[in-house]
């Protein structure tokens, strides 16, 4: 098991120096944010100077682009990693879909199921496997003339992920995707009660195995080898949790566990501005379902164990190591949990 990281992106020159840097630190893929700046763009330049690090979008904002644009893009960038990139894709809410990206907005999960299958279909396109024909209540593609198609290319089709929380989206990695961004306020018993059956549901409809599917697992921690470290770092994770948890589409991931209600009290406290009272509703015992606490040494392993039996294909990435990663220690550190995930796995 590897140790990824999400990252967001920088100018192309620190992101193809920060690509390196993770290679080099034993990294297994870079995870590039659609943020203020293009997680394609990232990508790109991190293809250039590395040549082991899986290169993804963990996520790129799906609706705000054509298929084609995004199949073409993706295309690309697998051939200029010989096979190392991932496509992530996302559905992004309404008010940002609409209104910073001034496209139509429709249910997500329909949309998306049409969005990776015609993505799949320019792509059987573009290798000339069959002609461009894909027709759908939101997309439809018929006319792919050689002039202006990218043609094959010596490596895979790029695999595509999508960025799940529920049992629809889940069920729809299983039926269209190879992959699964997990969000990163989840429990392991969540992800295998709830995310892992609706899959296995999705793959029953596709003739497909839990084997085909690759969980990428973002993960909040807690890490210390100071008691003061692991309590700041425990009540960053708390805020963290209570901001998650105010979205009242996350109430599942509490109910699973009991935690009935709580997302209501906490949508309440946040819309009163009240943010120590949102932590406060966050109790240890709450906590440590949604988090991991450790001290370096032990992290690696700790995260192994957590996710060993998740899932066939698991990626763990870790949500804060980019945070910090200016400190030359912190560094290390991060370095030294990726090595011991690799020995432990």
């Amino acid at each position: 098991m590897e140790l990824d990281i999400i990252a967001h992106p920088r100018s192309l020159q620190e992101s193809q120096s920060h690509a390196q840097e993770l290679e080099a630190a034993g990294f297994g893929s870079v995870w590039w944010t659609d943020s203020g700046r293009s997680a394609y763009l990232a990508c790109t330049a991190s293809a250039i100077g590395t040549t082991r690090l899986q290169i993804g979008t963990g996520i790129a904002v799906a609706f705000a682009r054509s298929p084609m644009v995004t199949a073409g893009i993706a295309w690309e960038l697998a051939a200029a990693t010989g096979g190392r990139f991932v496509l992530g894709l996302g559905s992004q809410v309404k008010a940002h879909i609409e209104r910073r990206y001034s496209s139509e907005f429709s249910p997500p999960g329909p949309r998306m199921k049409e969005y990776v299958e015609s993505v799949k279909a320019i792509f059987r396109a573009f290798r000339g496997e069959e002609k461009l024909s894909y027709s759908g209540q939101y997309y439809n593609f018929s006319l792919l003339p050689g002039a202006w198609s990218p043609g094959p290319i010596d490596v895979p089709d790029p695999p595509v992920y999508i960025s799940a929380v529920l049992p629809y989206m889940s069920r729809l990695v299983g039926e269209v995707a190879d992959g699964i961004h997990v969000h990163p306020f989840h429990s392991p018993s969540y992800v295998r009660e709830v995310q892992r059956t609706a899959i296995e549901e999705g793959l029953a409809r596709s003739g497909r195995s839990l084997e085909e599917i690759t969980f990428s697992c973002p993960i909040m921690t807690s890490v210390g080898d100071r008691d003061e470290d692991l309590e700041a770092t425990r009540e960053h994770a708390r805020l963290m949790v209570s901001f998650y948890g105010s979205t009242r589409t996350y109430s599942p991931m509490f109910e699973h566990h009991g935690f009935d209600g709580l997302s209501e009290e906490l949508h309440a406290r946040q819309k009163r501005g009240d943010i120590g009272g949102m932590k406060s509703l966050i109790t240890d015992d709450i906590l440590d379902h949604y988090i991991v606490t450790s001290n370096w040494n032990d992290l690696g392993p700790k995260l192994v164990d957590r996710y060993r039996d998740l899932a066939p294909n698991v990626r763990v990435t870790s949500y804060t190591a980019a945070e910090n990663w200016s400190d030359p220690a912190a560094r290390e550190k991060w370095a030294h949990v990726a090595r011991s995930m690799r020995e432990a796995g």
